[in-house]
Order: structure tokens, then C-alpha cells, then sequence
């Protein structure tokens, strides 16, 4: 083929005219990058890289300010007063339950004002918080001691342990609870499987460090001095301040670990007042010491 002539000064091209859609497909696409980058400025580019989940954050939110301290402590008096009461003083559970219920509830709590309960000491469990964060039930722990009628009188039972849940809500001003306790099974539980693996012992630094786990129960149920005494340099361990003595220490076991620090384990029974004596087991840390003249020990340097 040959090439075109061209007149003297023509280019070897030509210019044509765009078309409309062209000049409007790169309007559009411009005033995209520039709409782009203005909502980039204004959300922030963080977000679109870590977007928050709009659902979980208000949970954790509703969660993270809701006063679960103050709802323990309401629950657990409510809880008391609920399992409270005496035909011969009707008038005083409501006027306790009072003090919890929220304002415009019947403070009489499903209670017929028959019968004889008293209960006195309780523990808070779980606190489980809704998700809207407004209201909550209580576990609670309550020992309570139940009498029967003999006559005109009434005759104490034994002490038991009950268990309930208590609804609370968060109000403006305080926590309330926001109705009567239900009643929840307390049953034993069988440890997880997940369980931590039980760690290999060193029977040779255990039958070493005999003496020593001894003289350092003795110290620590008598004074801090004594204590310091006998337990690694830099260690805080407070001790007992003379509540019991050292009886015996039944168990002593090291286990096996690196050359500067150990675990350890003891089963150890105190004297009490009297006649009284308590079993308890110890978890400690063993720390690995050098005196100046080279001789080593190892010493308690932390009590769990």
C-alpha cells in the first residue's frame, strides 16, 4: 500500500470531534472522584477501613455504662428483704422491700403475711444486661433460715442456701428493682474439660524444700516481720497476723519448671480458738535465691 501524500504543513493525523456521550461520561466520572473524595473527608477514611458494626457497638455500649456494681448492691438487699418475713410484724417486709422497689409497685411482693423466714446474708452473682441496656436480672445467693409453728410460738429450722434472680432497671437517678425475685435451681456443676493439664512434679526439690515451706507457714500465720524473714528478697506477702497457728502441713509438692522460679502447692492445717482446726490448700510461687557466699535456696515469693 502507499502512504497518503500529504500538502506541505499537514499533520498525519486528524482531530475529530468528540461525541456528547464522551464529554458526558468524563463529567460524570470527574464529578464521581469529587464527590469520592469530599465523603472521604467528612466520614473519615478509618472508618471505611475498620467499619463499626452499628448493632454491637450500641450492645457493648449499653453494657459498658450500665452500673453493674450498684446493681449488685440493690439486687443483694432486695434479695434479703424478699426472703424476710413475720405474721407478727407484717408491716416490716414492705417497708424494707420499699426501700429497692421501684415506685408503684405492690411491696407486698406476692407475700400472703402468713408464716415466719428470716435471711441475712447474701452474695451477688452474674449480672445479665439487656441488650437495650435499661434493665437486668441479679444472681443472688441468699442464706435464709425457715420456721414452723409449734403452738403459739415459732421454731428456728436449719440454715439453707437459696438462690434467686432478681430483675433490676436503670432509671435516672438510681438503680431499682423492677419486680418480685424468681426462684433458680443451685445445682453442682462438673469441671470442664478444658481444664489446665496437671503440671510434672519434682519430687528431689520437693523433699528439698520441706523444711523451708514449713518454717515459712509458720511465719506467715504468726507476723509480717517473721514473714520477711523467711520469704524471697522484694517479696510482698502479708501475713495472718496471728488468726491461727501453723498445726501441720499435711502436703507439700514442687513441680517441675525452669531454674529461677517454680510452682508449688501445700495443704496445710490451721489452729484455731479452742479445739478448732481448718484444712486449706495454698498455691505459691518458689523463687531461686544466691547468697553472697554462693549458697542457693529457694524461697516463697508469692502466696496464689
Amino acid at each position: 500500500m502507499r502512504e497518503p501524500i500529504l500538502e506541505p504543513g499537514q499533520t498525519p493525523w486528524s482531530t475529530e470531534p468528540e461525541s456528547s456521550f464522551s464529554t458526558w461520561a468524563r463529567r460524570f466520572f470527574r464529578g464521581l472522584v469529587v464527590a469520592v473524595l469530599l465523603l472521604a473527608a467528612i466520614s473519615g477514611v478509618r472508618s471505611w477501613i475498620r467499619p463499626n458494626n452499628a448493632g454491637t457497638t450500641a450492645g457493648q455500649t449499653a453494657q459498658t455504662g450500665f452500673p453493674t456494681d450498684e446493681a449488685r448492691a440493690v439486687a443483694t438487699r432486695y434479695a434479703v428483704s424478699y426472703l424476710n418475713w413475720d405474721e407478727t410484724n407484717p408491716e416490716a417486709r414492705p417497708a424494707q422491700i420499699g426501700l429497692d422497689l421501684a415506685a408503684g409497685l405492690d411491696a407486698r411482693a406476692g407475700w400472703n403475711g402468713r408464716g415466719k423466714q428470716t435471711a441475712d446474708k447474701a452474695y451477688p452473682g452474674e449480672v445479665k444486661i439487656d441488650s437495650g441496656g435499661v434493665v437486668a436480672v441479679v444472681d443472688v445467693r441468699v442464706q435464709v433460715r425457715a420456721f414452723t409453728r409449734s403452738g403459739r410460738t415459732f421454731v428456728p429450722g436449719p440454715y439453707t442456701w437459696q438462690r434467686v434472680s432478681v430483675p433490676v432497671a436503670r432509671t435516672a437517678s438510681r438503680v431499682v428493682a423492677s419486680g418480685p425475685p424468681t426462684y433458680v435451681a443451685d445445682e453442682r456443676a462438673a469441671l470442664p474439660e478444658n481444664m489446665p493439664e496437671a503440671r510434672v512434679p519434682d519430687d528431689d526439690l520437693t523433699a528439698a524444700t520441706l523444711k523451708d515451706a514449713e518454717a515459712f507457714f509458720s511465719a506467715f500465720a504468726e507476723s509480717d516481720a517473721k514473714v520477711e524473714a523467711v520469704a524471697a528478697p522484694g517479696a510482698a506477702i502479708h501475713s495472718l497476723n496471728g488468726v491461727v497457728k501453723l498445726g501441720d502441713l499435711k502436703s507439700w509438692q514442687v513441680y517441675a519448671g525452669d531454674d529461677n522460679e517454680r510452682r508449688a502447692t501445700a495443704a496445710v492445717t490451721w489452729d484455731g480458738a479452742g479445739d478448732t482446726t481448718l484444712d486449706q490448700t495454698y498455691s505459691l510461687t518458689l523463687r531461686r535465691t544466691v547468697a553472697a557466699d554462693g549458697a542457693q535456696r529457694w524461697q516463697v515469693a508469692a502466696v496464689g
